[in-house]
């Protein structure tokens, strides 16, 4: 069974064409920018220092990214399940990718004090691009086969930094040029444009494998989608590996995700970062972020994803630790480069390692379980920064330190959560039989919900 199950991905994988390969390539390539200026590089320091103002920025910027990570925990699972008995996985990425593409463009009207303005646009654009990303990544065992997952996957991410080098190459020059808020509000419908055109090859050049199903008498979509993710979640005990695995990453993606989005205000805030030097320390980080992919993949190609994935992340805890005893620019820059070659690791990997685990048929379904992990602690994560942050900062206040020293310290102290939930996860991630969640995913045919009545 094992054997014609692996003949099944191989002929699936030996389908797709280098043109749809190329295409799946690009939107990585179009995404990354929205994460390299929304979450990186411009937007979240404009929203902390300009829209906000006061030390306020960070708490509302943590709970912005909580409320949107809570929606897709809600959502993502559901769809996953429809996705995969529809056939409709191409049509609702591109639906969530067009709600992101245009709620990034309307940022540009944001303007200073338009606080729930800006937070109402960035959560549903932070909706639609973290809901498209589940359905790209669970597009990729359809293109890849289980041997050249990790590799297609390493390569994806790294043509996705790439992207979001570019997207800021382009910025940087105008923002140098025209001083002032209102090319960095310009930023946003580039980059919005920049994203949409990036998946025009996904629309006319991948085709969509999964096959739709007649629903059963009496069904609809939604209620099917709700059985069997109960029966899933029922059905759990079988794929004890898998379980144990979405525990380990639901811990450390709270580190992974913490970093990312609150890079930008570490950097203004500790170490008085302008725009410009931002732009240039992210371009710097995706740099080292394409190198990452394609090193951590090597890696995972020679020995496992699970031992490659524990180096990336402990390679990561030693970046927080240096990053909590920083104190000059220069070193945040190193600092940087490191995080991105481990940041890069952890991402590819852990999805190289859930597409090893996806029983062949429900992929979409698996995904959706790794958002719920994913966002569930992406809510989790950003709250717990922006509280040990703001609260830090304004009891400091409160017994006479300036706002500058406090606002520091407040952030020192927060990057040290960052840590202990990667350090936690790692743990966790140390009792995962990688090749037995392999072997129980290979033999698994359908045997939560029957497909047939």
């Amino acid at each position: 069974m094992a054997s014609r199950r692996a003949q099944r991905i191989e002929r699936r994988a030996r389908r797709a064409t280098h043109r749809e390969r190329v295409a799946w390539y690009l939107y990585d390539f179009g995404n990354s920018a929205y994460a390299s200026v929304v979450l990186l590089a411009v937007f979240a320091a404009y929203f902390k220092e300009q829209v906000v103002g006061t030390t306020q920025g960070t708490y509302l910027w943590g709970l912005a990214i909580g409320i949107a990570m809570l929606v897709v925990t809600v959502i993502s699972p559901v769809l996953g399940t429809i996705a995969d008995y529809s056939g409709a996985k191409k049509r609702l990425l591109l639906f969530f990718t067009a709600m992101s593409v245009i709620c990034t463009g309307s940022l540009f009207f944001v303007q200073k004090g338009d606080i729930w303005q800006a937070m109402v646009l960035f959560i549903l654009a932070e909706i639609g691009y973290r809901s498209a990303q589940v359905y790209y990544d669970s597009l990729l065992p359809e293109i890849a086969g289980l041997d050249e997952v990790a590799e297609v996957s390493g390569k994806g991410w790294a043509i996705g930094s790439v992207g979001g080098v570019v997207i800021l190459l382009i910025i940087l020059p105008l923002i140098l040029l025209f001083p002032g808020t209102l090319m960095v509000r310009l930023s946003l419908p580039i980059t919005a444009l920049y994203f949409a055109l990036a998946t025009l090859p996904l629309i006319f050049n991948l085709k969509e494998r999964a096959a739709s199903r007649s629903l059963p008498p009496g069904e609809t979509y939604i209620t099917l989608a709700y059985r069997r993710l109960g029966s899933t979640f029922r059905g759990v005990r079988s794929f004890a590996e898998f379980g144990k695995y979405l525990l380990a990453f639901l811990v450390y993606n709270d580190g992974v995700i913490m970093a990312l989005d609150f890079a930008a205000i570490i950097g203004a805030v500790l170490f008085g970062m302008g725009q410009q030097e931002l732009i240039l320390f992210v371009i710097m980080v995706n740099v080292t972020n394409a190198i990452g992919a394609w090193a951590f993949g090597l890696l995972a190609s020679r020995t496992t994803s699970k031992r490659a994935l524990l180096a990336s992340l402990v390679m990561m805890i030693l970046v927080i630790l240096w990053m909590f005893l920083a104190q000059t620019m220069v070193e945040f820059f190193v600092i940087g480069a490191f995080a991105g070659l481990a940041m890069a690791g952890i991402q590819s990997l852990s999805r190289t390692m859930l597409s090893e685990f996806a029983p062949e048929g429900r992929s979409a379904e698996f995904f959706g379980f790794f958002a719920v992990a994913g966002r569930t602690s992406s809510f989790i994560g950003p709250y717990v920064y922006g509280v040990i942050a703001t609260f830090s900062a304004n009891r400091m206040v409160r017994l006479g330190t300036s706002v500058v020293a406090a606002e520091q310290q407040g952030q020192r102290w927060a990057i040290l959560s960052i840590g202990a939930f990667l350090l936690v996860g790692s743990v966790i991630l140390l009792t995962v039989n990688e090749r037995r969640a392999i072997q129980v995913a290979q033999s698994y045919t359908e045997k939560i919900v029957p497909l047939q009545h």
